[in-house]
């Protein structure tokens, strides 16, 4: 699984509740060496001071997200030097966002899925979570139409609705390969994939 000697990176967003954190555990299982990387998990390491993605100030909130997404990209370019490839969960709603990933990530190549089950589905599945884990998130509507604006013609738009997680995660590795790679600057990679099968060993 190697592109110019390094394994490309995986990339799964979409919003909360799509189902990004069952679905990357999901096909990092089915990976034959693989290394999943979670945000939220990520952030859990500051002990004292954080501020979450919309909190205040907005400021320290901006910066936190960027050390986030540097971080990222570097455990997992780490992963990918040394014959891992990387699945990342991370919220990205914008072209701007993506962009940062892929210029950290350059040059090894970035397959984008972008898990869109609709706004129904993703209020109905927080609903389900552990107390614990629900995510309070009122932003919806907004959301879905700013990363349809914004990366609308990037990736994957993969409608997992009717799909089991088990499912979803088949698919992915499947097809990502023909329908996923995203070049350096954010745009669609038309032809066939310079990676091969994800599921190859």
């Amino acid at each position: 699984m190697t592109a110019g000697g390094a394994p490309g990176c995986l990339l799964v967003t979409g919003m909360p509740g799509a189902g990004k954190s069952t679905v990357t555990r999901l096909v990092a299982q089915r990976l034959p060496r693989s290394a999943r990387l979670d945000g939220d998990e990520l952030n859990m390491m500051i002990v004292n001071g954080f501020v979450w993605a919309l909190g205040e100030p907005a400021d320290e909130a901006a910066r936190q997200v960027e050390l986030l997404h540097r971080n990222l990209c570097a455990l997992a370019s780490n992963f990918a030097d040394t014959g891992f490839t990387p699945v990342i969960d991370a919220v990205i709603a914008s072209r701007e966002k993506l962009d940062v990933f892929l210029d950290l990530l350059a040059p090894r190549d970035v397959q984008l899925v972008v898990l869109t089950p609709g706004i129904d589905v993703c209020r109905h599945r927080n609903t389900l979570r552990d107390p614990r884990e629900r995510f309070n998130f009122d932003g919806y509507e907004a959301l879905d139409a700013d990363m349809k604006r914004e990366l609308g013609d990037v990736g994957w738009w993969f409608d997992t609705a009717a799909l089991t997680p088990e499912q979803t995660a088949d698919r992915i590795v499947r097809e990502a390969d023909g329908r996923a790679l995203v070049s350096s600057r954010g745009r669609s990679q038309g032809g066939p994939s310079r990676l091969p099968p994800m599921g190859a060993s």
